[in-house]
C-alpha cells in the first residue's frame, strides 16, 4: 500500500478561513510592566517581542498582537478584555 503526501497551500488554507488580527489599544491605567506579562502570558509573547508591542501601543495608539483565526482569538480576545485591556478582533 503506497501513501500520498498532499502538500497544502497556505494561499488555499488563508482562503478557507479567513485571517483577522487582534488589535491592542493605549489607555491611561495599565502600567508598561502589566501589559507585558499580559502579552507574555496570554498571547504567549516572547519578552522583548512583548515589550516592542507595549511600545507601540504607547507612541502610535495601537498595535496588532496576534493573528489568526477567529476561533483562536476569540478567547485571547476574553482574557485580555478580563484583564482591563482594549483589544478588538480586525
Amino acid at each position: 500500500m503506497v501513501k500520498e503526501k498532499v502538500k497544502t497551500d497556505q494561499k488555499t488554507i488563508s482562503k478557507k478561513t479567513k485571517i483577522r488580527e487582534l488589535v491592542l489599544f493605549n489607555d491611561d491605567f495599565n502600567t508598561f510592566d502589566f501589559v507585558i506579562q499580559t502579552l507574555i502570558d496570554v498571547c504567549e509573547h516572547e519578552p522583548v517581542q512583548a515589550e516592542q508591542c507595549t511600545l507601540i501601543v504607547h507612541y502610535k495608539g495601537k498595535c496588532g498582537v496576534k493573528s489568526g483565526a477567529f476561533t483562536e482569538l476569540k478567547p485571547i480576545y476574553d482574557e485580555m478584555l478580563n484583564r482591563s485591556l482594549t483589544v478588538e478582533i480586525h
